[in-house]
Protein backbone atom coordinates (compact mmCIF):
# COMPACT_ATOMS: atom_id res chain seq x y z
CA UNK A 1 0.00 0.00 0.00
CA UNK A 2 1.82 3.53 -0.47
CA UNK A 3 2.55 5.41 2.00
CA UNK A 4 3.73 9.31 1.76
CA UNK A 5 5.25 11.19 4.36
CA UNK A 6 5.76 15.36 3.67
CA UNK A 7 7.28 17.30 6.82
CA UNK A 8 7.90 21.17 7.26
CA UNK A 9 9.49 23.23 9.80
CA UNK A 10 7.36 26.31 11.18
CA UNK A 11 8.57 29.68 12.57
CA UNK A 12 5.94 29.32 15.11
CA UNK A 13 5.11 27.89 18.78
CA UNK A 14 3.64 24.49 18.26
CA UNK A 15 0.50 25.41 20.54
CA UNK A 16 -0.41 27.99 17.95
CA UNK A 17 0.57 25.37 14.61
CA UNK A 18 -1.67 23.13 16.23
CA UNK A 19 -4.46 25.41 16.59
CA UNK A 20 -4.62 26.80 13.08
CA UNK A 21 -4.48 23.14 12.03
CA UNK A 22 -7.58 21.98 13.86
CA UNK A 23 -9.48 24.91 11.95
CA UNK A 24 -9.30 23.08 9.21
CA UNK A 25 -11.93 24.96 7.04
CA UNK A 26 -9.85 28.17 7.41
CA UNK A 27 -6.72 26.21 6.32
CA UNK A 28 -8.70 25.10 3.34
CA UNK A 29 -7.67 28.32 1.25
CA UNK A 30 -4.69 27.37 1.63
CA UNK A 31 -4.49 23.61 -0.06
CA UNK A 32 -4.23 23.43 -3.80
CA UNK A 33 -5.96 20.66 -5.71
CA UNK A 34 -8.81 20.61 -3.06
CA UNK A 35 -12.12 22.30 -3.94
CA UNK A 36 -13.59 22.38 -1.02
CA UNK A 37 -13.65 20.85 3.08
CA UNK A 38 -16.41 20.74 4.84
CA UNK A 39 -16.61 20.16 9.29
CA UNK A 40 -20.06 18.18 9.50
CA UNK A 41 -19.49 17.56 12.84
CA UNK A 42 -17.46 18.22 15.95
CA UNK A 43 -17.81 15.91 19.14
CA UNK A 44 -15.17 16.75 21.71
CA UNK A 45 -11.71 15.99 20.40
CA UNK A 46 -13.72 14.27 17.18
CA UNK A 47 -14.46 16.09 13.67
CA UNK A 48 -15.26 14.74 10.81
CA UNK A 49 -14.89 16.38 7.65
CA UNK A 50 -15.68 16.02 4.07
CA UNK A 51 -13.33 16.47 1.09
CA UNK A 52 -14.04 17.06 -2.32
CA UNK A 53 -10.01 16.50 -4.21
CA UNK A 54 -9.51 17.68 -8.02
CA UNK A 55 -6.84 15.05 -10.31
CA UNK A 56 -7.08 18.02 -12.87
CA UNK A 57 -5.00 15.51 -15.71
CA UNK A 58 -7.81 13.52 -15.09
CA UNK A 59 -10.30 15.96 -15.01
CA UNK A 60 -11.78 13.54 -12.26
CA UNK A 61 -12.87 14.59 -8.59
CA UNK A 62 -12.55 12.74 -5.52
CA UNK A 63 -15.07 12.43 -2.21
CA UNK A 64 -13.87 11.40 0.99
CA UNK A 65 -15.41 11.92 4.36
CA UNK A 66 -12.77 11.27 7.36
CA UNK A 67 -12.92 11.24 10.72
CA UNK A 68 -10.09 13.37 12.63
CA UNK A 69 -9.30 12.53 16.09
CA UNK A 70 -7.25 14.67 17.86
CA UNK A 71 -5.28 14.99 20.99
CA UNK A 72 -4.29 17.74 22.83
CA UNK A 73 -1.91 16.35 25.09
CA UNK A 74 -0.09 15.10 22.27
CA UNK A 75 -0.38 17.61 19.67
CA UNK A 76 -1.43 15.17 16.91
CA UNK A 77 -4.17 13.78 15.07
CA UNK A 78 -5.44 10.17 13.66
CA UNK A 79 -7.62 10.48 10.47
CA UNK A 80 -9.21 7.82 8.70
CA UNK A 81 -11.61 7.72 5.41
CA UNK A 82 -14.85 6.18 7.07
CA UNK A 83 -16.79 7.32 3.31
CA UNK A 84 -15.60 7.84 0.02
CA UNK A 85 -13.96 6.96 -3.55
CA UNK A 86 -10.16 5.50 -1.95
CA UNK A 87 -10.11 2.36 -0.60
CA UNK A 88 -7.96 3.18 2.27
CA UNK A 89 -6.88 6.30 3.85
CA UNK A 90 -5.22 6.77 7.43
CA UNK A 91 -2.67 8.98 8.91
CA UNK A 92 -0.81 10.58 11.42
CA UNK A 93 -0.34 14.13 11.65
CA UNK A 94 2.02 15.47 14.36
CA UNK A 95 3.25 18.70 15.71
CA UNK A 96 6.51 18.51 17.71
CA UNK A 97 8.23 21.74 19.36
CA UNK A 98 11.47 22.40 17.72
CA UNK A 99 13.23 25.43 19.37
CA UNK A 100 10.73 28.11 18.73
CA UNK A 101 9.44 26.78 16.26
CA UNK A 102 7.17 23.86 15.24
CA UNK A 103 7.89 20.44 13.18
CA UNK A 104 4.80 18.89 11.35
CA UNK A 105 4.59 15.42 10.10
CA UNK A 106 1.98 13.92 7.90
CA UNK A 107 2.26 10.40 7.29
CA UNK A 108 -0.53 8.96 5.11
CA UNK A 109 -1.09 5.68 3.82
CA UNK A 110 -3.57 4.99 1.20
CA UNK A 111 -4.92 2.91 -1.83
CA UNK A 112 -6.96 4.18 -4.71
CA UNK A 113 -7.91 2.63 -7.37
CA UNK A 114 -9.87 3.57 -10.55
CA UNK A 115 -11.09 0.95 -13.08
CA UNK A 116 -8.71 1.25 -16.42
CA UNK A 117 -5.38 2.56 -14.82
CA UNK A 118 -2.39 1.25 -14.66
CA UNK A 119 1.26 1.55 -13.23
CA UNK A 120 2.28 4.97 -14.90
CA UNK A 121 -1.39 6.63 -13.90
CA UNK A 122 -0.61 5.25 -10.27
CA UNK A 123 2.56 6.65 -10.11
CA UNK A 124 0.77 10.13 -11.02
CA UNK A 125 -1.65 9.92 -8.44
CA UNK A 126 0.96 8.78 -5.78
CA UNK A 127 2.91 12.27 -6.52
CA UNK A 128 -0.27 13.88 -6.54
CA UNK A 129 -1.34 12.63 -2.96
CA UNK A 130 2.69 13.40 -2.08
CA UNK A 131 2.17 17.33 -3.36
CA UNK A 132 -1.52 17.76 -1.79
CA UNK A 133 -0.05 16.94 1.88
CA UNK A 134 3.14 19.10 1.20
CA UNK A 135 0.41 21.52 0.32
CA UNK A 136 -1.54 21.29 3.61
CA UNK A 137 1.86 22.02 5.60
CA UNK A 138 2.79 24.82 3.39
CA UNK A 139 -0.80 26.38 3.68
CA UNK A 140 -0.35 25.91 7.45
CA UNK A 141 3.01 27.56 7.25
CA UNK A 142 2.03 30.21 5.34
CA UNK A 143 -1.13 30.81 8.01
CA UNK A 144 0.84 30.41 11.31
CA UNK A 145 3.79 32.73 10.25
CA UNK A 146 1.81 35.49 8.64
CA UNK A 147 -1.16 35.69 11.63
CA UNK A 148 -0.58 37.29 14.52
Amino acid sequence: MPEVVAQILIQAPVEKVYALAKDIEGLAAYIQDVEEVKVVERQGNQTVTEWVGILREFGRRIRWREVDEWDDEGFQCHFEQREGEFQEYRGLWTFRAEEGSTRSEIRLTYRLEIPLIGPLIQRLIHAKVQQSCQHILQGLKQRAEESP
